[in-house]
């Protein structure tokens, strides 16, 4: 392919200057000394003459009588508009079939460009998906609903890649993966990099010749997508192992690789990013010798192609060298190209373009196997504020046998479960709906926790138009705190009774609660007492959650007449909703990137190089 632009078709012989038949330009003849050709017959006077009734002139060889009005088929250009001219009709119908015409033209052209993109989408067997996984994310009472994707950067040497990878090893590992979190409000979301040598539990995978892997107690988490041993990678075995590390169902998987990634960042004509160091030749290739000439500069640019993998993949040079680094100017780059998509406007015409680009490459689950499916997800995040994007990475620390990494497995946990409740990394409600509103100060008193109201009495009172009328708009998480089975949807019933609205039933960070809680966030204080109304004997106090949680104990279930803990049924059978999620380590949530952080910031860990 030259890669010029610009040349247009070989000109017709109807155009001035064309070859005539012999080679002879065009309006003159071939042999030197022929006489010229007079004046073609019709034109602008003919037809003229034609208009008023006139005989036109005797054409050569022509006796003069048969000289006369032109036919339409000898007239010049007037004279065959005039002899064709039909009424105003059916020029409408020509108008009317034309429009008709270019509206099929585009909607063919819109056609073809979703047929390029279903042609370019490659999607991996369903059947590689592990049959025991975390249950689905439940509705609220809203109907929202959050959403996980697994976004996996493959560094495939395979096709064309390895021409942008550098390298010429086969088969394919995982550089980036990111499991972002879409919370069911759709404004918020928290993408969680996981260390591709982290020391994980590989669970058993499908391989390409349909046998199951026995699985791994502790292996590189990247090793999970190289299980096979293709150059496409195992995407499933991913998926399945992320499953089995964070108790979280996966919703969607996409795979990127280098191609793909390029292409991306043309599309978009480039993505900001900052350095704090200038990079060599040799940072990105220990191979060489000399340092060599500088490839990525020191401080802000704007990055597409080569450059842009070459920033997503660099590690030496700055730092401590480590993937720590990587992943935080990773989080960086996809932080400034959400802020670029955000720019552009997220609509079909910068998704088209940027989806074009991106499935040449692609790999996804069946369930975003087609432009439509594609397309549609990600309209549904257009609603996310920059602010409210945000980047962690999970808690990890380096071993001391090796330059690999564990991951810590209890502050993990604290985050997987604040995920699975839905709450933000700062502690916001995130489920999709609207937090409570504190009682005005004109409001009735609370009825005191130590009221002696039943439920029953509670519910009258809230339909009576008592303190508790106004409780509908108190929205409670109800967990269970024994193993007693079903007091959690007892509880929810008896709280819907009086009127409140129940968001959430699940189980608490243990069962051996002796006493009903009801604990309360930033200016709940009040609904809580409401609430606690509802639980004679409850106990009221401060907890670590957004708006008011109740926690039912073993007090609960002897009032609702439920056998000796566990006799009822195994505690084992835990519902889906999650435990109450613990705090957050503070350095976790004091390192996250919000996507509108500066580009400059954050961009590196440790020192040396």
């Amino acid at each position: 392919m030259s890669g010029q632009w610009g040349e247009g078709p070989a000109r017709g012989d109807d155009e001035p200057g064309a070859l005539t038949a012999d080679g002879a330009a065009g309006g003159a003849s071939g042999t030197p000394g022929a006489p010229v050709p007079g004046p073609r017959p019709g034109g602008r006077a003919e037809a003229r003459r034609a208009a008023q009734g006139k005989p036109g002139p005797a054409k050569a060889g022509m006796p003069q009588a048969q000289a006369g009005p032109p036919t339409a088929g000898g007239g010049g250009r007037a004279a065959a508009r005039a002899a064709a001219r039909k009424p105003k009709r059916d020029v409408k119908k020509i108008v009317a079939w034309s429009a008709a015409g270019v509206l099929v033209l585009l909607a063919g052209a819109g056609g073809l460009i979703y047929y390029q993109l279903n042609g370019n989408i490659k999607s991996f067997d369903a059947d590689a998906i592990a049959k025991d996984r975390p249950p689905e994310a439940q509705a609220d009472a809203d109907g929202n609903k959050p959403v996980n994707l697994l976004l996996i950067g493959s560094d495939s040497r395979g096709k064309n890649n390895s021409d942008l990878g550098g390298g010429e090893d086969g088969g394919a590992r995982s550089d980036t993966t990111i499991l972002l979190h879409v919370y069911a409000d759709h404004k918020h979301a928290v993408g969680i990099s996981i260390p591709r040598n982290a020391m994980v539990p590989i669970p058993s995978c499908k391989l390409p010749n349909g046998k199951w892997t026995k699985g791994s107690n502790s292996d590189l988490f990247n090793a999970a997508f190289s299980v096979g041993g293709t150059d496409e990678g195992n995407p499933a075995c991913t998926q399945n192992t992320v499953e089995k590390l964070t108790g979280i169902r996966v919703d969607h998987t996409m795979v990127v690789d280098f191609q793909g990634f390029a292409a991306m960042t043309k599309a978009v004509d480039g993505v900001d990013v900052c350095l704090p160091e200038d990079i060599y030749e040799k940072d990105l290739n220990e191979k060489l010798t000399a340092k060599g000439a500088v490839v990525l500069k020191k401080g802000p640019q704007k990055v597409e192609g080569q450059p842009a993998l070459d920033y997503v993949r660099l590690r030496h040079g700055i730092g401590d060298g480590s993937d720590i680094g990587r992943m935080k100017r990773q989080q960086a780059f996809i932080s400034s190209l959400a802020a670029k998509i955000k720019k552009q406007g997220l609509n079909p015409t910068t998704l088209l373009p940027l989806a074009n680009a991106a499935t040449s490459s692609l790999t996804v689950d069946p369930g975003l196997d087609s432009a439509d499916k594609l397309m549609s997800f990600g309209l549904s995040l257009r609603n996310i504020d920059l602010h409210d994007l945000k980047f962690v990475t999970l808690p990890w620390r380096y071993r001391t046998v090796d330059k690999n990494i564990d991951i810590v497995d209890a502050d993990a946990k604290k985050l997987w479960d604040t995920l699975k409740a839905d709450q933000t990394i700062d502690g916001q409600n995130a489920t999709g709906e609207q937090p409570a509103e504190a009682p005005s100060p004109t409001a009735p008193p609370a009825v005191a926790a130590t009221t002696a109201t039943t439920p029953a009495a509670a519910a009258h009172a809230a339909a009576a138009g008592s303190p508790l009328a106004d409780t509908k708009s108190v929205k409670v998480a109800v967990y269970t705190g024994t193993s007693a089975t079903g007091m959690a949807g007892k509880a929810a019933e008896q709280l819907k009774a009086a009127k409140f609205t129940a968001t959430a039933v699940g189980r608490a960070d243990n069962l051996k609660y002796t006493t009903t809680m009801v604990q309360y966030g930033s200016g709940q204080k009040a609904n809580a007492e409401k609430v606690a109304a509802v639980f004679p004997g409850a106990v009221v106090e401060p907890g670590t959650s957004a708006g008011v949680t109740v926690i039912v104990g073993k007090d609960f279930a002897a009032a609702n007449g439920a056998t000796a803990p566990g006799a009822s049924g195994s505690a084992s059978a835990a519902p889906s909703v999650p435990a109450v999620p613990q705090p957050l380590p503070s350095s976790l949530v004091a390192d996250a990137r919000s996507a509108d952080d500066n580009i400059c910031d954050n961009t590196t860990y440790g020192s040396g190089g």
